[in-house]
């Protein structure tokens, strides 16, 4: 069923998604804040910023307007970088109307309350249904159409699998399901470890050293996940395992990349987005607190902070006692 859609967000997966959505064969409105995004959007076809030599499909309209881009919507995608969730959707609030389900598609944990983003969503918005889709998804795979796979996931299960069919395209295969936090908690974490997989890359320690990082990772997800309560099927499924995957393996990932940066020493000032990067350190934060043993979390966030090196880093989790692998 088609109907009209507000996405909010003009960077890289928010124009894929916005683009995907006209192939869905909904009527779109992209918001963004920078106005020459907004104009080449709209006079060219082209996000020059975030896409550079994509050619748009036509029918895009974009607006730096949030009320004009809000206005009669039916499903409002929310792809605004987590740490800028909260002042966004406070804005945004007056235009979205109860009727119209948030889907949020930001992956992480907000550093300054430790707040997974539907949790900072259902305080601004408490009589709108709260979705998230997550999955492995490469923007630039998704906007020039190749097959790709993801989940979304809310509270009530049928309100996942109706927006499931509502937003699945021709070559974008929507999956759904009821377990909203595990879903948020493996696309945030997954971020986490593609860095630390990026590092031990850029390090050159090696591909073992890099499957080792990966797999011994997954456990830490698994571990927390579990202490907020999700199910082992959801973190085993698109939006954890196969998610993780795909960051951990191309520098295409912005987590991946800034993961090697970090492994070479080099300086990642002006680096694209990486949302691990801010999501670490609140997320051994969280770990401690619930008493999770996550030491390659850990490593990450303090190698992030500066507090360690790469050297440091092997080091302290060679020399740690040796266990069975399934404790």
């Amino acid at each position: 069923m088609s109907g009209r859609i507000a996405v909010l967000g003009g960077g890289v997966w928010g124009t894929a998604l916005a683009v995907t959505m006209l192939r869905a064969g909904h009527e779109v409105r992209l918001w963004a804040r920078d106005s020459e995004t907004v104009a080449a959007i709209n006079e060219r076809r082209e996000n020059p910023r975030y896409l550079p030599g994509v050619t748009l499909d036509a029918g895009l309209a974009a607006t730096t307007d949030l009320g004009a881009a809000l206005a009669g919507a039916d499903i409002v995608l929310s792809v605004i970088p987590t740490q800028a969730t909260r002042a966004v959707l406070t804005d945004a609030a007056t235009f979205i109307r109860t009727t119209s389900p948030l889907v949020l598609a930001a992956k992480g944990i907000e550093r300054t309350t430790g707040q997974l983003v539907s949790e900072i969503a259902r305080e601004i918005l408490p009589d709108t249904t709260i979705a998230a889709l997550s999955g492995p998804s490469f923007a630039a795979d998704v906007v020039r159409g190749l097959p790709t796979a993801v989940t979304i996931a809310s509270e009530d299960e049928s309100q996942a699998f109706a927006l499931a069919e509502r937003l699945s395209a021709p070559a974008f295969r929507c999956y759904s399901t009821n377990d909203l936090v595990g879903v948020e908690i493996g696309g945030a974490l997954k971020n986490v470890l593609a860095i630390a997989a990026g590092a031990v890359s850029g390090a050159g320690l090696g591909a073992s050293a890099q499957a080792a990082t990966i797999t011994r990772g997954f456990v830490e997800l698994r571990r927390i996940g579990a202490a907020f309560g999700a199910r082992s099927e959801t973190l085993m499924g698109l939006s954890g395992l196969g998610d993780l995957m795909l960051t951990c393996a191309s520098r295409q990932s912005r987590n991946f990349a800034y993961g090697v940066a970090l492994g070479e020493g080099r300086d990642r000032t002006g680096m694209k987005l990486a949302e691990g990067a801010a999501t670490a350190g609140i997320a051994l934060s969280i770990a401690r607190d619930k008493g999770v043993d996550v030491p390659i979390i850990e490593a990450t966030a303090e190698l992030i902070a500066g507090h360690i090196t790469m050297k440091d880093a092997a080091t302290r989790l060679l020399a740690r006692p040796l266990k069975s692998e399934t404790d």
